[in-house]
């Protein structure tokens, strides 16, 4: 006997779980509230920008291929910043206790498609610490790179600055909030059914089909003591006016 569940079951069943479904979302959501407002530390991000120019000497050797080379050059470039040789430097110089590899995890590089202009951007958990790793790393490299390749076709396009008020690039507690809602009632929603599905108590006559795989041939209600009660107290009446008028006739 193929069993099969219709969308009213399905509706009843999270009636039924509702209190428990709406249990778990708030718990999710007030969790990842605490945790993203009170546990989580704030980091900043600052952005500085350096341009690759091409200098009058190498035109005629871009002139070939100019946007695949200028891609690779600025490909090999966003290698560079994040080397050793450029975030020693770096580190001497602004003397804040970090290694290279620690500024290294701190630091993203990248660039726009055929572009020329490099990002280079680093998260703190103070933003002028920031702002002071993205500029230096800046103009280190700017310096560096004339010895490194024999070029001078870097320049700082735009600084790190650090603004009043500013807010932090991570966490961002209402995604998070959000995201731990529709995760908390997904998980409701799973552990609803799945309470369900192993729930093989006997509730009504359509259970004991499916589970005997017979027909029901008749059904015993229930029986309220109340109305009982009530229906015998009528019948007692109905009984002493039955005496009362058979005396009176």
């Amino acid at each position: 006997m193929e069993e099969t569940i219709s969308l009213k079951e399905l509706l009843q069943t999270l009636r039924k779980r509702l209190a428990l479904i709406i249990a778990i979302a708030l718990t999710a959501t007030i969790i990842s509230g605490v945790v993203s407002f009170f546990l989580l530390t704030p980091i900043y991000q600052a952005s500085t920008q350096i341009l690759v120019n091409q200098s009058k000497d190498e035109q005629s050797l871009y002139n070939y291929n100019e946007v695949q080379t200028n891609l690779q050059l600025i490909n090999t470039y966003n290698v560079i910043i994040k080397s050793p040789r450029i975030l020693d430097i770096v580190a001497e110089e602004l003397k804040l206790g970090l290694s290279s590899q620690q500024l290294n995890g701190k630091i993203t590089v990248g660039n726009e498609s055929d572009s020329q202009v490099v990002n280079i951007s680093v998260q703190d958990e103070n933003p002028k610490v920031a702002a002071d790793i993205a500029n230096t790393v800046a103009t280190v490299f700017s310096k560096e790179i004339e010895s490194i390749m024999n070029v001078d076709n870097v320049s700082i396009l735009s600084k790190a600055e650090v603004v009043d008020g500013q807010s932090p690039v991570k966490p961002q507690p209402i995604m998070n909030i959000a995201i731990a809602l529709v995760v908390g009632l997904m998980a409701g929603v799973g552990l609803a059914f799945l309470l369900e599905y192993f729930d093989n108590t006997v509730k009504n006559e359509q259970d004991v089909e499916k589970g005997l795989e017979l027909p029901i041939l008749g059904v015993v209600s229930v029986i309220d003591e109340a109305k009982m009660e009530e229906a015998s107290a009528r019948r007692a009446a109905r009984k002493t006016n039955a005496r009362g008028e058979t005396i009176g006739s």
